[in-house]
């Protein structure tokens, strides 16, 4: 018999108390985790970060040979700063048939309905296994999923498919495009204000390099399309700029922050390439010729790549069917379906919630979601069974 929501319910809300925000540890959540699959008598394997403070977590029901099916989700959280919600956002509170709280649309109410599976799992006659493959560091660039996959086909078995559980409302995500974020250091000359000519701007400079990306962006827009996506095409914005330090000084120091969010297909190495030639024939010569010290330096900073789905695998007909769909979505977001899919894991995205409340204050899950998640997992435990 599969779960009752309301055993979901009690497990999204042990979930949702560990305060699992980006920059703190996630091992009391990993450690509940643990603890409750050992009470099912399974057995679970960490990939820990090198200080220890954080860890991905691996387990698997059923039998232990490859393949299988594994139920992939993120610990972490973002932050609640700065944000004006009605109650505790790490206390879930049911009200109208929601449940509040950060993370339980993303996507604490997934990773609660993996494990509200679990004893169903366990007293099925599975004939390939599942795999329950809770990362960390996702909303800071898919960085912890990232040795967990490494280890996939070595210490960890290798899934044949990959159900990340971010939310979709339970429609079939089969796209989404890949962020590339950069930071751009320009280091110009200090000169009194009064005397701007003994010195480089460094702010000017990074103002130029600003509007050719914005040149960059007019281009993208007016250049390959996908309709599936909404904005339909690559796009790019600056997101952070710091610079200078007195009104009278001439500005030494300023960085700025940029990203892309590429279309599967496009290369967004391609974007890297211009601004770095832009500053090395536009901007550095004029530079170096008032001050040698001067420069500019791009570093992309973190990448995820831009997901579409194996077709060989038989993933995407699968999901549809055990979601009663006939069509496939695309979205802006990213997952981290596509690093599981360059580690040899065909990946498809299908979850509890509105992407609409992720991140938001008073984020929220139905609970309608959750039963709706609950009854695909069934399905797909059938499937394995069979």
């Amino acid at each position: 018999m599969s779960p009752s929501v309301s055993t979901a319910k009690e497990l999204l809300a042990r979930l949702v108390a560990f305060d699992t925000t980006s920059f703190r540890t996630n091992i009391p959540l990993i450690e509940f985790v643990e603890a409750y699959l050992a009470g099912q008598g399974i057995d679970s394997h960490r990939v820990p970060t090198p200080d220890g403070l954080k860890a991905s977590l691996f387990a698997t029901i059923g039998p232990g040979d490859a393949g299988g099916m594994a139920l992939s989700g993120h610990t972490d959280v973002v932050p609640v700063a700065g944000q004006n919600w009605d109650s505790d956002p790490f206390t879930l509170v049911e009200r109208d048939g929601k449940l509040y709280g950060r993370g339980t649309c993303d996507m604490k109410g997934y990773l609660a309905c993996a494990l509200a599976m679990v004893p169903d799992l366990k007293a099925r006659k599975l004939k390939v296994p599942f795999h329950i493959a809770f990362s960390y560091d996702e909303e800071v660039g898919c960085t912890g999923v990232r040795p967990m996959i490494a280890e996939l086909g070595k210490s960890l078995p290798l899934p044949r498919y990959v159900f990340v559980g971010e939310p979709s409302k339970m429609a079939v995500v089969d796209a989404h495009k890949g962020p590339v974020r950069w930071r751009v250091e320009v280091t110009g000359r200090a000169a009194h204000s009064s005397m701007p000519h003994y010195g480089v701007n460094a702010i000017a400079y990074a103002g130029r390099l600003i509007a050719e990306l914005g040149r960059m962006e007019e281009e993208l827009k007016a250049s390959t399309r996908n309709p599936r996506f909404d904005p339909p095409w690559t796009t790019m914005q600056i997101t952070q700029i710091e610079g200078g330090t007195a009104s009278n000084v001439v500005p030494v120091p300023c960085w700025f922050g940029w990203e892309t969010r590429a279309l599967p297909g496009f290369d967004p190495m391609t974007l890297d390439r211009r601004l770095k030639a832009f500053a090395a024939e536009k901007c550095v010569p004029e530079m170096q010729r008032v001050a040698p010290e001067t420069g500019i330096k791009v570093t992309a900073t973190n990448s995820v790549p831009a997901y579409a789905a194996e077709t060989r695998s038989g993933i995407v007909p699968l999901t549809l069917k055990l979601a009663g769909q006939n069509e496939t979505l695309a979205v802006s977001y990213c997952t981290e379906a596509g690093l599981f899919q360059d580690g040899g894991a065909p990946a498809i995205i299908c979850g509890p919630g509105d992407i609409a409340q992720a991140h938001t204050a008073n984020e929220f899950v139905h609970i309608a979601e959750l039963e709706k998640c609950l009854a695909f997992l069934g399905r797909l435990a059938d499937w394995a069974e069979a």
